[in-house]
């Protein structure tokens, strides 16, 4: 079987690996010219961290960590509120055994398929044609191709999903505003993240990486305002205003902010459709199911990348079946990731100095010994719930 995949981030060189290791032939075509490091913090548990140990990738994933620790809510005078902390808490908690950086993970995937698999950057989709035979792609450069089957495995805001399936998809909003970029290191940065609050729904968000800086992130949280449709330098702009007088160590992060060429900014909201299968072709990862920046989104993508490839292993003359089968186990796993409730960035990140106060009140409760046991694993985003089968000792 010859497949096409879209995208080179993180579902996409793990299908690609999987794929290969079933005996398929494969292609990764990705928009970027070349491969893209960078990104923040993420991080992989439950199921992902299994995925991870069938792929022989869990030491090197472990080896690049970014050594955060735990988390800790600070006041403006950056006294402790309350400290959640990984030794005490275990991986499955606010901090897992597996934080790394997205580029690092990315490219430990892309190094880990490379030798088996064509890859073609500064290249993307144009236009697909279903035959009987497969399908026939059209791209941006070079001849057209067929492939047997082609998978989505781009973003949330996916472009090949949204030339294929279009209107059919919908985005569930989170009236919250995140931006992501790396700043200097500071004399108080250290393993543990740091997450602070300001009246207006703000907050600031400091957490370590392994490169000798820190990685910074602003929220906002408000309903839909345009702010995703401005340039990078409006948005930086607009941030550098509304976080003008947020206090803490807000202006050295502002300052940060100026010159980070780095800077992602997004409008966080969830990817649902009522199919990921169109034919010969069928979206994975964010294209499919992103459930927004909740701890679930690389987890579910190694997940989904290694069912998928498996199902096409166990149906080998029947994609079909292959398809229908990757949704029935992959839907209720999905669906228990996006489940979360659209109060929780309103909790997260109060409007009124009383928000604040009481939201510091319940903190300091629930870090409490005894208790912050328990309000770590409620914390923990659901990732252990999927029995993964065996593909490499089964039948197909």
């Amino acid at each position: 079987m010859n497949v096409l995949i879209t995208g080179a981030s993180i579902a996409g060189p793990a299908l690609a690996w999987w794929l290969h290791r079933f005996g398929m032939a494969v292609t990764v075509v990705e928009r970027a010219p070349a491969f893209r490091d960078g990104g923040q913090n993420i991080d992989v548990r439950g199921a992902g961290r299994t995925v991870l140990e069938r792929m022989g990738l869990f030491e090197a994933v472990k080896a690049h960590g970014t050594g955060e620790q735990g988390l800790v809510f600070v006041d403006e005078n950056n006294a402790t509120v309350a400290e959640f902390d990984e030794a005490d808490l275990g991986s499955n908690s606010f901090t897992a055994e597996l934080e790394i950086l997205r580029g690092d993970l990315a490219r430990l995937l892309y190094e880990h398929s490379r030798a088996h698999v064509t890859y073609r950057f500064g290249d993307y989709i144009k236009a697909v044609e279903e035959t009987s035979e497969g399908v026939i792609v059209t791209f941006a450069h070079g001849e057209p191709q067929r492939f047997d089957l082609v998978v989505v495995a781009e973003g949330a805001n996916s472009a090949t999903r949204q030339l294929l399936f279009g209107a059919e998809v919908t985005r569930k909003p989170y009236d919250l505003y995140v931006a992501y970029f790396t700043i200097a290191r500071g004399e108080h940065d250290h393993e543990l993240a740091r997450t602070y609050n300001a009246p207006g729904g703000r907050g600031v968000c400091l957490r370590p990486d392994n490169q000798g800086t820190t990685r910074a992130l602003l929220t906002l949280q408000q309903e839909a305002a345009g702010y995703e449709d401005l340039s990078p330098e409006e948005q930086k702009d607009l941030l550098q205003a509304r976080f003008a007088d947020a206090g803490w160590e807000t202006p050295r992060v502002l300052e940060g902010l100026a010159c980070a060429d780095d800077f992602y900014f997004e409008f966080v909201s969830q990817v649902k459709l009522d199919r990921w299968a169109q034919g010969r072709v069928v979206l994975t990862g964010d294209a499919a199911w992103c459930a927004g920046p909740f701890g679930v989104g690389t987890t579910e993508a190694l997940v989904g990348a290694y069912v998928l490839a498996g199902e096409l292993r166990q149906h080998p003359s029947d994609y079909r079946a292959a398809f229908a089968a990757y949704e029935r186990l992959m839907r209720p796993y999905v669906a228990q990731g996006q489940d979360v409730p659209k109060l929780a960035p309103r909790l997260a990140n109060p409007q009124s100095e009383l928000g604040i106060a009481v939201q510091h009140t319940v903190l300091r409760v629930a870090a409490v010994p005894g208790i912050r046991q328990v309000v770590g694993k409620l914390a923990a985003p659901p990732t252990d719930a999927i029995e993964l089968p065996d593909y490499e000792h089964a039948g197909g």
